[in-house]
């Protein structure tokens, strides 16, 4: 079953969908080894671990295209990519979505906010005029040659037009032909249950773990977000926060350890090289190999 498929079923079932956020071979390997049914990029993950800058449109089309590609074919999960604003005009998103679905992905998000964009928990976000942003998503629609090719669109408006702005966007994006709602910074339960009343189709929220004493949304269960209607819950910073903490943790080690002249040995603070070496399916490439290295097998014409 093709992947855009599957995400499709799982939208539809009765369980809510969890999708940590990934930014590299690493992160969405270990996704799917956990047992996590999806994954989705997170933008701001990408343009800080490729760029090495914050998230406020610096990383562009090719960069972003190019890391989806990497990340999807390396896993059997579907995953959805962050196609900030689709990079342009509504005639630019689609070229930009025919783009994001050659690479494999099982769907895209489409923001409403002003280029360059600013991540969805800085100050200083705007966004484009309602009607823009739903060309966009019909363009969207327009581009995809898989009709499972989830479109999600996303509205920062809470932020610059309070709820019933994002609201009016919701129900208009729907409209246009958008399989997913998400607002982003979005301000607790009654602001969401008012977004999964407003429209018919499946709504995202984005829970901050990472953020630590800055989630413009307040964390909440995924069980209760359940209870009020929601279809898919995104985890963009986790992962890149504890990536981070673990290597800030380790490189500490490091550093007090140099000026005693001993050894640094810290496996509890390490995945060991075996664990490295099966995540990244090596032993799968072992069998591999010694399937075609079999040279006994070969019929050479005129040996016999």
């Amino acid at each position: 079953m093709k992947s855009t498929k599957r995400l499709r079923d799982l939208l539809a079932g009765e369980d809510i969908l969890v999708s940590p956020g990934v930014y590299d071979g690493y992160s969405v390997r270990l996704v799917e080894k956990m047992g996590f049914k999806t994954a989705c990029t997170t933008g701001a993950g990408l343009a800080n671990s490729r760029m090495g800058f914050e998230d406020v449109g610096i990383m562009g089309l090719t960069d972003n295209v190019e890391a989806c590609r990497m990340m999807a074919r390396c896993v059997s999960i579907p995953l959805m990519a962050d196609a900030d604003t689709g990079y342009g005009n509504p005639a630019t998103v689609w070229h930009s979505t025919r783009r994001f679905e050659e690479t494999g992905v099982a769907g895209i998000n489409i923001e409403d906010q002003v280029s360059p964009k600013r991540c969805g928990h800085m100050a200083g976000k705007d966004v484009i005029d309602m009607r823009e942003m739903a060309r966009k998503i019909e363009a969207a629609c327009d581009a995809r040659l898989d009709d499972d090719f989830v479109i999600l669109a996303r509205t920062d408006a809470i932020a610059v037009e309070g709820l019933e702005g994002a609201l009016r966007r919701a129900k208009l994006y729907e409209k246009a032909g958008a399989d997913l709602i998400f607002a982003d910074a979005i301000k607790g339960e009654d602001q969401i249950k008012a977004l999964v009343e407003a429209v018919e189709i499946p709504v995202s929220i984005n829970m901050g773990f990472g953020l630590r004493s800055r989630p413009t949304t307040p964390l909440i269960p995924v069980k209760r977000l359940h209870e009020l209607g929601v279809r898919r819950v995104t985890l963009p910073r986790m992962l890149p926060a504890a990536a981070l903490k673990g290597m800030e943790t380790t490189l500490a080690a490091l550093r007090e350890a140099l000026p005693t002249g001993e050894v640094v040995d810290r496996p509890e603070l390490m995945s060991s090289i075996d664990d490295i070496w099966s995540l990244m399916g090596l032993p799968e490439f072992n069998a591999l190999e010694e399937r075609f290295n079999d040279l006994d097998g070969i019929d050479v014409l005129g040996s016999g």
